[in-house]
């Protein structure tokens, strides 16, 4: 007669606690594909390299689900189109199954080519409390020959913001005066509330010094400044995941509820046009991702 093995207690609850974290971390990397903070192609590659990954284990099902504009109905159609199961899980797919979804989502979600060239003007953009000004201060103390312009913003300021290093704090009629007397390079409403924009003369004093000089702005401003500067660099800075960009708004705490709400959703918006940008930087980490913003300045050396 066979003996059977019993299973302590303390593995079974250790599996169960594995198994929980493993489900939590592919619900994170959904809520990162429908969000945009990863691009389908970057979960794919990350599937393919390493089957046992949150990727990896992923069912095929999931990930069509989570990515924008795919409901039930398209993702059985598109499974049918590729000759997918959708038993499979990402990291079990074929070889051929592979460069079939790989081609179907450069079409869809197509990821345009870095450009070719550096320049001296330099926009950082991203979604809400991504950490672009903690980046452009670590610009600012490591590279003091690029030149961190400074915006004027019609909000009050943060405990711990000076007037004219961080910002340029002004009231309506100051801002009014500022673009009517043509002395923004570009202006913009942010999140419904508040105005920030660019003075201009200090930007172009720099420029004229053969000085690279860094925006930290909204979307609406990078927008404007492409139009006004098409050789303009323009960067867009991630969060590592949706649930830290979510922590770090929350862990700042100087909104309440509702202005959250209303910055996530504008969050959302803005990582959804971050292929008008030039290039990609994660901030997980300050210092690396201040480096490739530098990288890519003509202050950096070829």
């Amino acid at each position: 007669m066979a003996e059977r093995r019993i299973v302590p207690e303390v593995d079974r609850a250790a599996a169960a606690q594995r198994a929980l974290e493993r489900r939590r971390a592919r619900a994170s990397l959904k809520r990162d594909l429908s969000t945009r903070v990863v691009s389908p192609q970057e979960v794919l590659r990350r599937a393919v390299e390493d089957a046992d990954s949150d990727a990896g284990t992923m069912r095929i099902t999931d990930f069509l689900i989570a990515l924008p504009a795919i409901g039930a109905g398209k993702r059985d159609r598109i499974l049918e189109e590729l000759r997918i199961s959708p038993v499979k899980r990402l990291g079990g797919l074929g070889v051929r199954q592979i460069a079939d979804l790989s081609h179907w989502l450069d079409e869809r979600f197509p990821i345009p080519e870095p450009r070719a060239g550096r320049s001296r003007l330099l926009v950082l953009a991203g979604p809400t409390a991504v950490g672009k000004g903690t980046v452009a201060a670590h610009i600012r103390k490591t590279h003091p020959e690029i030149h961190l312009s400074v915006s004027a913003t019609t909000r009050a300021p943060r405990p711990g913001e000076i007037d004219g290093v961080h910002y340029y704090f002004v009231d309506d009629a100051e801002f009014d005066r500022l673009i009517a007397d043509g002395e923004l390079l570009e202006y913009a409403v942010v999140h419904n509330k508040h105005r920030y924009g660019t003075p201009r003369g200090p930007v172009d004093a720099a420029l004229a010094e053969g000085k690279t000089v860094l925006l930290e702005i909204d979307l609406q401003g990078a927008r404007q400044v492409r139009a006004a500067e098409p050789s303009a660099t323009l960067i867009f800075l991630l969060p590592p995941s949706w649930d830290e960009l979510v922590h770090r708004l929350v862990g700042r705490g100087t909104e309440d509820a509702e202005e959250r709400a209303r910055r996530l959703r504008t969050a959302k918006a803005e990582l959804a046009a971050q292929y008008e940008f030039d290039y990609r930087i994660v901030n997980e980490d300050v210092a690396r991702a201040a480096q490739e913003v530098v990288d890519l300045s003509a202050a950096s050396p070829r």
